[in-house]
């Protein structure tokens, strides 16, 4: 019995990748991985480290480059593909085009779309552009929601999805940044390795900046690598890693604001296991990239999120990430404050799953695909471990007092010490802003 795997970015291929290993010694179920050509050569690049790669690749003409001609290019050649393979389910992942179109054309043909990643939402249609929209609609032609946080479920439920059709999984991601980490790959980019070399003999921090979103481009991406200039101006020790992004454009205003700039390597899009290894070595990480929001925490990286708003409200919450916008005077009144306090945050209570989310969603096909095998939901452990779960209640101290008290409240206000406490109050978690008042809660250091 196949059950689909559509990918077409290099998050969704590292996300859908543990599955993938989940489905390989199955029995009955068994995974064909399916390229959609959104981004030719990164699926191919991101599943090698797991020992995979895609049973079929779509032809897709990408001319324009434009979300329209990339849904018209993908939505024929999967109808051919469900017409000839006929799945038993297709799982999509978070929200891409290729997520869109790979929901739709599974709900045409009556084969139930599971969503991987499901629940995610900032309530902004605009923000993430188009991703918000691609995600809401997904929902409401999904058999099966996997969810990876409580939080995730609750805006599902908020959205009438039956609460038999939602499981919380954790996020796949976490299971894949644990797998490559343990492989501990040396780096392959050149520009990387070199950095490596060079803290190791200077005893110097790294500062990872990833900026790829569309709504990033031009002016806030502007802003961020002035921030980034003066950061190493006020911070001789620190070495910044900056991938570019596949853009020529964008490439080119990196180039243009820090090329040639002392301590600042600009280096091609990393490959997965080079990402990682970054992450394992970053003092501090500035992005706008949801994954990196989730996968830092495993390695105790503190993340500005140079975004407006973000739909990962779990990791501000549990102190992993603040929320500070692209104005280049927040980033580095953050950037200061950690790197001056050298702060780290608890690494081992990631909020967004504890390394086993494939194996929990490969119980939540059997229970979708084979009712009579699997178990009683009664039996079943379809929730976050429960380290998992102290993330999202506070990580400092005990992991109560406070910080369990204002569940569904972002730290926005407090004092950090060496040794000293960590004073927390509350908003929304909607109306949550830390361009004020960045406030690490609870960092250790």
């Amino acid at each position: 019995m196949e059950v689909l795997l559509l990918v077409g970015t290099r998050p969704e291929a590292v996300k859908a990748a543990p599955v993938a290993l989940a489905l390989g010694g199955h029995a009955v179920l068994r995974s064909v991985i399916v390229h959609s050509g959104q981004h030719a050569g990164m699926v191919e690049q991101a599943l090698e480290p797991f020992g995979l790669n895609h049973t079929e690749a779509l032809d897709v003409n990408r001319g324009t480059g434009t979300q329209a001609e990339l849904v018209a290019e993908l939505l024929p050649a999967l109808d051919e593909l469900l017409t000839r393979r006929r799945p038993a389910a297709v799982i999509v992942q978070g929200d891409t085009t290729t997520t869109l179109a790979g929901a739709l054309c599974a709900f045409w043909h009556g084969i139930p779309v599971v969503h991987l990643e499901a629940g995610l939402r900032t309530g902004d249609l605009a923000a993430p552009f188009p991703e918000e929209g691609n995600r809401q609609m997904v929902a409401r032609i999904a058999a099966l929601h996997l969810a990876p946080t409580e939080d995730a479920a609750a805006a599902l439920r908020a959205e009438a999805v039956a609460e038999r059709d939602i499981v919380v999984t954790g996020n796949t991601v976490v299971d894949a940044v644990l797998h490559i980490a343990a492989a501990d790959r040396p780096a392959v980019d050149p520009s990387l390795a070199a950095v490596e070399r060079d803290l190791a003999d200077s005893g110097g921090r790294l500062v990872l900046v990833t900026v790829h979103r569309r709504e990033s481009w031009g002016a806030p991406l502007d802003e961020v690598l002035g921030a980034v200039r003066t950061m190493v101006e006020r911070h001789p020790d620190i070495r910044v890693v900056l991938p570019t992004h596949p853009n020529p454009a964008v490439g080119a205003q990196v180039r243009a604001a820090l090329g040639g700039v002392e301590r600042v390597s600009i280096t091609g899009p990393l490959d997965y296991p080079d990402l990682v290894r970054a992450l394992r070595l970053a003092a501090l990480v500035v992005t706008d990239s949801g994954g990196i929001q989730e996968e830092a925490p495993s390695f105790g990286a503190p993340v500005l999120v140079a975004r407006k708003v973000t739909e990962r409200r779990e990791a501000v919450r549990a102190g992993c990430a603040w929320l500070v916008g692209t104005d280049r005077e927040s980033l580095l009144a953050g950037a200061d404050r950690i790197l001056g306090a050298n702060l780290r945050v608890p690494a081992d209570r990631n909020p967004f799953g504890d390394g086993a989310a494939a194996r929990r969603v490969l119980t939540a096909l059997e229970r979708l695909l084979l009712p009579g095998s699997a178990q009683s939901a009664d039996q079943l452990d379809v929730r976050v471990a429960q380290r998992g779960e102290r993330g999202l209640r506070g990580v400092g101290g005990d992991g109560g007092g406070e910080a369990e008290q204002h569940r569904g409240l972002e730290p926005v206000a407090g004092r950090v010490d060496r040794g000293g406490p960590h004073a927390v109050v509350g908003r929304d978690a909607d109306d949550v802003d830390l361009r004020d008042s960045l406030v690490p809660q609870p960092l250790r250091q």
